[in-house]
């Protein structure tokens, strides 16, 4: 009795180590996927929605109101241009708009409102016009004439129209157009993050009441792709917002290296600047972000970002082939999912791949049963998340999502590897004893 036990684990001893069972030559201590805490699974994203775009954009006044660079064309009868009594008046002149602008030709002399809001004319004070309309500007012109006694009542009949409105000089910058991303999902021949992050973009002219975020981008190629975060950022260019930046990383990093200095620190992740408006372009059902007119309008100098999103990949190893695959933006993908994406779909051979297998392959040999998931934890920890694929296909639990950084590695159980080298060697060897005999 004693003989046949010992023959028995002898046996298996020598099966095992020459299937080369990775679950003992290569050992992960994983923990079952079911028992993991909620904290180490990143939050589902199937059900976002887009954020309404109409939020994005001003809301235009229902008459222009005029402000400072705003250039009006004015034509006032025997002042602007001046005419001698005994002469016919001149016409006014007209003005064609520049090309792409959706202002009417305007007649009149050409007269800019300047930086404090005023209006020079000639023979008169200065008018203060900013925030009024074309008509209330006209109104104005007329009554300043007859009570300076230049005109008489029925000859002021001064033209204002406008010739120019004001713009903003917007910088937007967008990593999103870099056609090297791999935004199909699949593996690039070449590495997916070797691109030099090229930006496009450039300085953006917005007219008033279209200084926005939305008409900022429509103007450098319309919402973000596929390759961009779900998100925009806005720099402000004050020099106030510049210094709060700078005094916030330059406060964040002091007090880094001072608690450093304990071996067995482990330090926060860079918290939000709060000097950077971050507007999301997806929520949860029934959210409505809490976005201000004052967070979208832009002024001169501001900065729209769009941050490409080529560090949420995965990686993949053991059976699976070795790669690099960008995550989805827009929905979520499990570990079956993205097995599938690296090209082993579940309960299929590994490919090229040995563990035993041997000749089982061409004979339905048992495929790879278990998962392991090397996730990161704070203060460059990790954790080995283990998932039994065959307990996955029925309990979603047993499914973890994947997260940007995870690495995916197939093994094959032990007693797998051991079926398949018995199948292998049967098929190789058995019939082959059978037809010699």
């Amino acid at each position: 009795m004693l003989r046949g036990v010992v023959g028995s684990g002898l046996c298996l001893a020598v099966s095992t180590s020459l299937t080369g069972c990775s679950s003992l030559t290569q050992p992960i201590n994983g923990i079952p996927a079911n028992r993991i805490s909620p904290d180490f699974f990143p939050e589902p994203k199937n059900d976002l929605v887009p954020v309404d775009i109409a939020l994005l954009s001003l809301e235009p006044p229902r008459d222009y109101q005029l402000g400072p660079d705003d250039i009006l064309g004015v034509y006032i009868e025997g002042v602007l241009p001046f005419n001698p009594p005994n002469e016919p008046p001149q016409p006014p002149p007209v003005n064609f708009p520049e090309e792409n602008s959706t202002l009417p030709p305007s007649m009149g002399y050409p007269i800019a409102v300047q930086d404090d809001g005023t209006l020079a004319l000639p023979l008169i004070e200065p008018l203060k016009v900013k925030g009024l309309t074309l008509e209330q500007v006209r109104d104005k012109i007329r009554q300043a004439y007859i009570d300076s006694d230049i005109l008489r009542e029925e000859k002021a009949r001064p033209i204002v129209t406008i010739i120019k409105e004001r713009t903003y000089d917007v910088i937007v910058v967008r990593e999103d157009s870099n056609e090297s991303g791999n935004q199909s999902g699949r593996n690039n021949t070449g590495p997916l993050r070797g691109s030099d992050r090229s930006a496009s973009g450039g300085l953006v002219k917005l007219p008033a009441y279209k200084n926005d975020v939305l008409h900022a981008l429509v103007e450098t190629g319309g919402l973000p792709g596929l390759n961009a975060k779900n998100e925009i950022k806005v720099l402000r260019a004050s020099e106030a917002d510049k210094r709060k930046r700078a005094d916030f990383l330059r406060n964040y990093w002091a007090g880094q290296r001072a608690a450093m200095a304990d071996p067995c620190y482990c330090g926060p992740e860079l918290p939000e600047d709060p000097s950077i408006l971050r507007i999301p372009l997806r929520v949860r059902p029934g959210v409505i972000p809490n976005i201000a007119e004052a967070d979208i309008t832009l002024h001169d100098g501001d900065i729209v970002y769009i941050e490409n999103r080529e560090t949420e990949v995965f990686y993949t190893g053991g059976l699976l082939p070795g790669g690099e695959y960008q995550l989805p933006r827009d929905y979520d993908l499990d570990v079956l999912g993205a097995m599938a994406l690296a090209g082993q779909g579940i309960g299929s051979a590994a490919g090229g791949a040995g563990g035993g297998l041997g000749g089982a392959s061409s004979v339905g040999g048992v495929p790879p049963g278990m998962l392991y998931i090397l996730r990161k934890t704070p203060c460059n920890g990790q954790i080995a998340i283990e998932v039994d694929l065959a307990k996955s296909i029925n309990d979603p639990r047993s499914r973890p999502l994947v997260q940007p950084g995870d690495t995916l590695i197939l093994q094959y159980k032990c007693e797998e590897e051991l079926l398949n080298f018995g199948l292998g060697t049967f098929f190789t060897y058995g019939i082959r004893e059978l037809l010699r005999n």
